[in-house]
């Protein structure tokens, strides 16, 4: 077990719950800090898991994962907007 192991188990057993924690309660725009919360701890999280086992090839993952991450803050804020 290496350094890199340790903080990605830190951030997927302490940062990961909190997020999903708050983007399971309170208002709306509480609920959209803590997606773009769980994104970030997710992709922090494959980031370190690529460095820790030393393989460049699953950095392709993470990659997605923050485009994927940001086009769905865009599709869930479009969803919260007020209707006109």
């Amino acid at each position: 077990m290496n350094a890199w192991l340790i903080g990605d188990l830190a951030l997927v057993g302490i940062g990961l719950p909190v997020a999903i924690w708050i983007a399971a309660r309170g208002n709306a725009v509480d609920r959209l800090v803590g997606l773009e919360l769980t994104g970030v701890i997710g992709t922090l999280a494959l980031l370190a898991f690529s460095q820790a086992v030393k393989q460049p090839s699953y950095l392709i993952v993470p990659t997605v994962a923050v485009v994927l991450a940001f086009a769905g803050t865009l599709v869930y804020t479009r969803l919260l907007a007020p209707r006109s």
